[in-house]
């Protein structure tokens, strides 16, 4: 089935930008990052706690959870898959090996897939592909089981059957940016594990991926469908970060916000979030045999809900962001009316009344090329979505947003962590955040960066469960 936007692009889409483009701008990126994985490891204390974001060019830790500690190794990974440079590559293999077992087992958490699979599946993947040495291919499988049966046991039912992956706030609450980590879910169910529950009940880890995934997409997302009085046909594709429900019966009760402005408005990084897991889980449901799908469903139901919200959640990004891809933090921002017509100029991270966000949009580029690329990146329905993703890529990669200066622990700058609480920091002289890093958003430019670096020089396409096969 072909769907038609019904919102009117605003971003300035390249259509002739193509990724040879970018190949001096990615040369120059890979070296820019791995000065920055050296003087994180020269510089950072790691005894006060995982690095989360700068104050000031120098990353400090947060005390929430320790999401970001895969980010942090991770990024080494990466650096290694795209520059073969093998202390990057011993660096992360030693630092997983004796760091991040607490992570396989953390029953607090949602962010299974963000720390586990950047780490444990990063190395199982290069082990796979013979680029590291394969003796440690038996740990990172036992860890990505434990950690996908781990992460499905924090599980909330819904009225009518279903359920979801509930997050740190308790049992009564979906967060959006959990869709990520369903994929660790259906790793460790392709590596042959379920979960055992009482009376020893073998629960299976690819039907609570799917069932997350479906809650997300019915409740997280909306369609212009009427479900509110928010939900216009102009507004097709608004995320709400987190949907609350009745614990005792199970039924869907509100839309909610942590980190964006209300339930009513769309968060933007949770928005990418749900733009670069859909179209990755699409991916995956592509690489499954109808055997395999068959006690869940047909194919065809599950392709066309992934991606219908795949496909909303990229148009409300194309049309509600600047026009050089750059997304403000919220599109509800109290005070992003007096930016006036934001929609039609280059993102300014430097304005007094709103955040840009840059680390959504490392997120959200990538849901943009792969949704593409799925799609059909030569097909006028998947074009849109992979141009998009270029023309953001050519604007993150560009020295408005790399962290140039040496002295700047920080490879992704302009990024927001929490508006709300007031965490970010602002510099003196300035009225909004501007000018700092985070640990996602320089992990998740990395893996678009690298993403894009793999397919020009003709490696196998780069996925999460590239190390199954």
């Amino acid at each position: 089935m072909i769907y038609v936007s019904s919102i009117a692009p605003e971003m300035r889409i390249d259509p002739h930008l193509n990724p040879a483009d970018l190949s001096l701008s990615l040369d120059r990126f890979w070296l820019l990052s791995g000065q920055k994985i050296d003087l994180l490891a020269k510089e950072y204390d790691s005894s006060c706690g995982s690095p989360v974001f700068t104050v000031a060019g120098k990353y400090i830790p947060r005390g929430w959870t320790d999401w970001t500690e895969g980010f942090h190794y991770g990024s080494a990974f990466l650096q290694f898959d795209a520059t073969n440079d093998s202390r990057y590559g011993e660096w992360a293999a030693h630092l997983t090996r004796t760091r991040m077992a607490s992570h396989v087992s953390h029953v607090g958490v949602h962010d299974h897939g963000f720390n586990n699979l950047s780490t444990y599946g990063n190395w199982l993947r290069l082990q796979k592909e013979g680029r590291l040495e394969a003796g440690q291919v038996d740990l990172c499988q036992l860890a990505l089981r434990v950690s996908g049966a781990v992460q499905a046991a924090r599980w909330s039912g819904i009225h009518g059957g279903g359920g979801y992956i509930y997050s740190f706030n308790g049992p009564h609450s979906l967060f959006v940016d959990t869709v990520r980590s369903c994929r660790v879910l259906m790793v460790a169910h392709q590596l042959g594990h379920r979960l055992m529950g009482e009376n020893d009940t073998s629960i299976s880890l690819l039907e609570r991926a799917l069932q997350h995934l479906e809650s997300t997409a019915t409740y997280s997302v909306f369609y212009g469908e009427g479900r509110d009085s928010y939900d216009t046909p102009s507004q097709r594709g608004r995320t709400a970060h987190e949907s609350i429900f009745n614990t005792n019966d199970g039924r869907y009760r509100c839309p909610n916000s942590q980190q964006g402005f209300s339930g009513f408005t769309t968060w933007t990084r949770g928005l990418s979030w749900a733009m670069v897991g859909f179209a990755e889980e699409l991916e995956f449901v592509g690489s499954l045999s109808d055997h395999d799908l068959a006690p869940f469903g047909y194919r065809a139901r599950w392709e066309e809900l992934l991606l219908r919200t795949a496909r909303a959640t990229c148009d409300w990004y194309i049309a509600n962001t600047a026009s050089d891809g750059i997304p403000y933090w919220d599109s509800g921002a109290p005070n992003l009316h007096k930016l006036g017509d934001w929609r039609q100029r280059t993102a300014e991270p430097f304005n007094d009344f709103e955040p840009v966000d840059s680390s959504a949009a490392a997120i959200g580029a990538q849901g943009l090329l792969r949704l593409g690329h799925y799609i059909g990146k030569d097909t006028p329905e998947g074009k849109e979505y992979w141009q998009a993703g270029l023309t953001t890529m050519r604007t993150l990669l560009g020295d408005a947003y790399l962290g140039i200066a040496p002295e700047h622990q920080g490879l992704l700058l302009h990024t927001v962590y929490h508006r709300p609480n007031g965490w970010d920091h602002i510099p003196n002289g300035r009225n909004v955040p501007c000018g700092e890093a985070c640990m996602w958003g320089d992990y998740h430019l990395r893996e678009a960066a690298l993403y894009l670096q793999r397919i020009l020089e003709g490696k196998p396409y780069y996925t999460f469960f590239g190390g199954l096969y």
